[in-house]
């Protein structure tokens, strides 16, 4: 754990992947089912940890959200479109069923240098750990960083 501040860096553009799920609480084993049972969210992240070919740079597991961080839109489209990948056949179980569990998802391109990401006595985390921190010059402003790219 550092005691100093940090920001997180990253090379190039990349994507913030949000996804959640609402949760059928009278059903947990229906919803369980419903998300993929032993093949949803937490297989297919091991997957892609083991293959970091696939895009994936990092991701942070959260409730009601997890946090994934890719190299590009095309490394996650085509994760959730490969046949081979775990993601297409739990995605089309999950629409064949019309249960009561929801989920959803949201995805952000993020342009090189138009983000910022600031830690204090923290470990690595989010963004920091799917690129690397570097230290963050005391006198610096969120509006210089997130304009330069810059510390």
């Amino acid at each position: 754990m550092t005691t100093n501040r940090v920001r997180a860096e990253i090379d190039g553009d990349f994507v913030v992947f949000l996804i959640g799920a609402r949760f059928d609480l009278r059903h947990p084993i229906r919803t369980f089912r419903d998300l993929g049972g032993r093949r949803g969210m937490t297989y297919m992240l091991d997957h892609l940890v083991a293959h970091p070919e696939k895009g994936l740079l990092g991701y942070t597991m959260g409730y009601p959200v997890i946090v994934q961080y890719w190299r590009s839109f095309a490394h996650l489209e085509a994760f959730a479109r490969d046949r081979e990948d775990p993601h297409l056949e739990v995605w089309r179980n999950f629409v064949a069923r019309r249960g009561t569990t929801g989920i959803w998802h949201e995805t952000y391109l993020v342009p090189a240098g138009q983000y910022e990401a600031v830690y204090a006595n923290m470990p690595e985390f989010g963004l920091g750990r799917a690129g690397r921190t570097v230290p963050l010059e005391r006198a610096s402003r969120a509006r210089d960083r997130v304009a330069t790219g810059a510390s």
